[in-house]
């Protein structure tokens, strides 16, 4: 009756301790706002978040009587017991524990009757603390409610004839974690169960078993919860002020404005390429007052290298032609005819005369460098006296013709 008493005091200040402390203990897992803080949490390994635990304490049994307090015998057996479990938490609030919970007539004297009593168990657990506070590693006290089923072997040997009986049990629990280091914590389990109890039909049915265990549990391998790092806090917008708005209300107007002064450059550079966007590649073109003018350029003979207005200089594009055409046709033993022309619309019949030397002299001197024998070359500079074509731009040239 005694050891009853106690088990059943136990439970009771048990549950004052976590309505009167719960909250005490939580003041390092909440955000800037003071707002607790909880998962998501990384899931963790096999082994991680395991543990193994050894208690000692007394069990007891109320059996049914049909008579004393609430149709209860209170005159219940109990004795020394041993508690063996092992555990595994899947995530801070939630995990299971296999165990084993007996006491036997082993102890002898110090067993207050001769009673054999073994119950192999499987607990969910439901870690309160973390549920409701947030998970914190260091807390120094979790209370630990869970639900309890497995198998009991009873006998009591002072009923006449007594059988071991195997029965289903199942029950309640509260299990005390008080953390004593990182490894190690100080446990007080307190379960109560019923079962069917065959062995007392005279007196009633039902066999209730009460325990109380203090020990110690080892924490194994990984330890800790690690809160999943893809979590994005959570911003409280802020109203914008007047002065904010108006502010950002002219930034927009003003890339509104830039949009538009850049939707008008690309237009006018549109324009600008528009007469290039029709030229076709790989052709020869004369350019002469905005307007292109399609050339034909033979690799052969006659070759025809022109010039700008007014300029004896060779072009880029006319030296690429003309080097072109001495890789391709010209050697020492090549005979060559040079004409040069210019243009009667502009400049004098002596300048343009001139000019055409000067026109037909860059030429040889680009040829004969490429390879062409001087002596093999026979040249003629015609200035503005012959036309060979209805253009301008067309007659500034110099012809090529091998002989």
């Amino acid at each position: 009756m005694k050891g009853i008493k106690l088990i059943l005091g136990a439970l009771a200040a048990a549950s004052l301790l976590f309505s009167a402390n719960a909250f005490a203990q939580e003041n390092n897992n909440r955000d800037e706002n003071g707002k607790i803080v909880r998962g998501a949490y990384e899931t963790n390994g096999f082994f991680d978040n395991t543990w193994i635990g050894i208690a000692a304490g007394y069990n007891a049994g109320i059996r049914g009587a049909g008579k004393d307090f609430l149709g209860l015998d209170l005159q219940g057996k109990g004795g020394l017991a041993l508690d063996f479990n092992i555990g595994k938490w899947w995530t801070p609030a939630v995990g299971a524990r296999l165990g084993y919970k007996g006491v036997s007539n082993m102890f002898g004297k110090f067993a207050v009757t001769p009673l054999n009593q073994h119950y192999l168990h499987a607990d969910f657990l439901w870690n309160a603390a973390n549920s409701f506070l947030g998970y914190h590693e260091t807390r120094i006290w979790n209370p630990i409610p869970y639900a309890s089923t497995g198998l009991l072997w009873f006998k009591d040997n002072t009923v006449k004839n007594a059988k071991l009986d195997i029965e289903y049990a199942a029950g309640f629990g509260l299990l005390n974690n008080f953390r004593l280091s990182k490894r190690i914590n100080l446990t007080l389990d307190l379960m109560a169960l019923v079962a069917y109890g065959r062995q007392y039909d005279n007196k009633g049915k039902f066999h209730f078993p009460l325990s109380a265990t203090l020990g110690l549990s080892f924490n194994l391998f990984k330890t800790n919860f690690d809160r999943h790092s893809s979590i994005t806090p959570v911003v409280v917008p802020v109203p914008f002020t007047t002065e904010q708005y108006n502010a950002l209300k002219d930034k927009v107007a003003a890339l509104e404005k830039e949009n538009a002064a850049l939707k008008n450059k690309i237009a006018a550079l549109e324009n600008e390429l528009a007469p290039y966007r029709k030229l076709v590649n790989g052709q020869t073109y004369l350019y002469e007052n905005g307007t292109f003018t399609a050339v034909d350029v033979k690799e052969g003979s006659p070759m025809s290298i022109y010039f700008d207005l007014g300029s004896s200089k060779i072009s880029a594009r006319e030296k690429a032609h003309l080097e072109y055409f001495a890789q391709n046709v010209v050697n020492g033993d090549t005979k060559l005819c040079i004409n040069g022309y210019a243009d009667k619309q502009t400049g004098s019949a002596k300048y343009n005369k001139t000019l055409s030397e000067k026109r037909v002299k860059a030429v040889v001197d680009l040829l004969t460098k490429a390879g062409a024998n001087e002596a093999n070359i026979e040249t003629a500079a015609h200035g503005s006296e012959i036309q060979l074509f209805d253009s301008a731009a067309k007659n500034r040239v110099v012809t090529i013709e091998v002989k």
